[in-house]
């Protein structure tokens, strides 16, 4: 039975025997806008939850290896918090079979944190043992004994994900291809066959910005193909990439100064995006610098 309150604070309590997918399963949950606390010592959880101050949900993975670990603490602070208004507490339990987590181990040559000797298999058998309670108190259990790790993530969030699914934040930027291209950018797209307005004298010391640098480029016969292309390009692989479990794609457009061209098609983009209900940020890399040298 799982804490589904209108309106109530959710908090996931995640846990489970090691190898069995908590990491990831705490990474889905941050993806979908939880604020994933992991490894947290019991001690910390009453000061944590005591003064909610914040309605994002939390997500909070306790490991069995804190040398403060109690299923009954777990258990009790579940239970006071089932009886406070306005929080949606709820357990996560990622189970998994032995013989699968052994495998696991073998394969990674992790050691087990229960097995100092090095004997994996007593480890796992001593751990689920520790754990049977908090698995019979579940709220939501997922075996991952037959799970890759993008199934997980899919399982995590017909559960707990707004309308079951992970939200994908799209950064929109322009930069100057002389100051070479920004890291960690997914598409690239060279806007300098567009006519410049560098060249307008009038136009210069203004930006894609501004209305009239952008009717100027908006003018190139080329530049609504380009647009539109891009445009439903775009639109076309940010499901997939959703759907992949991707949580942040970022998209360049460069000009060769990184203030007219590459602007116009950076705003045009976020825009569009931003009316198909896609979460967007847009950041104009040589414009931001200009505005810290003048500060």
């Amino acid at each position: 039975m799982t804490a589904q309150t209108s309106g109530a604070r959710r908090i996931i309590f995640v846990t489970g025997p090691s190898g069995a997918g908590r990491s990831s399963a705490l990474n889905v949950l941050e993806d979908a806008g939880y604020e994933a606390i992991d490894n947290l010592p019991l001690r910390l959880v009453d000061a944590l939850l005591d003064s909610p101050d914040d309605d994002k949900p939390l997500a909070l993975g306790i490991d069995p290896r804190n040398r403060d670990f109690s299923t009954t603490r777990i258990i009790d602070a579940l239970g006071r918090l089932a009886a406070m208004s306005g929080v949606a507490p709820e357990l996560l339990y990622l189970d998994c079979h032995p013989d699968v987590l052994l495998r696991r181990f073998s394969e990674t040559r992790r050691r087990h944190p229960m097995s100092p000797d090095d004997r994996p298999a007593a480890g796992i058998r001593r751990e689920l043992e520790m754990l049977q309670p908090l698995r019979a108190r579940a709220d939501v259990l997922i075996d991952t004994s037959d799970l890759n790790v993008h199934q997980l993530r899919v399982e995590t969030e017909q559960w707990f994900a707004p309308d079951g699914r992970h939200s994908l934040s799209v950064s929109v930027q322009s930069f100057s291809y002389k100051r070479s291209l920004p890291r960690s950018v997914d598409m690239v797209f060279d806007c300098r066959f567009l006519t410049n307005p560098y060249w307008e004298p009038a136009l210069r010391s203004l930006d894609g910005r501004d209305s009239e640098v952008a009717e100027y480029v908006q003018k190139d016969s080329r530049f609504e193909t380009f647009a539109a292309k891009v445009e439903d390009l775009a639109l076309l692989l940010l499901p997939a990439y959703r759907d992949e479990g991707k949580s942040h794609l970022s998209i360049a457009f460069g000009c060769t100064g990184g203030q007219h061209r590459s602007v116009t098609m950076a705003e045009r983009l976020a825009l569009r995006l931003a009316e198909e209900g896609w979460q967007v940020s847009i950041r104009h890399r040589e414009l931001d610098l200009r505005k810290k040298e003048e500060a």
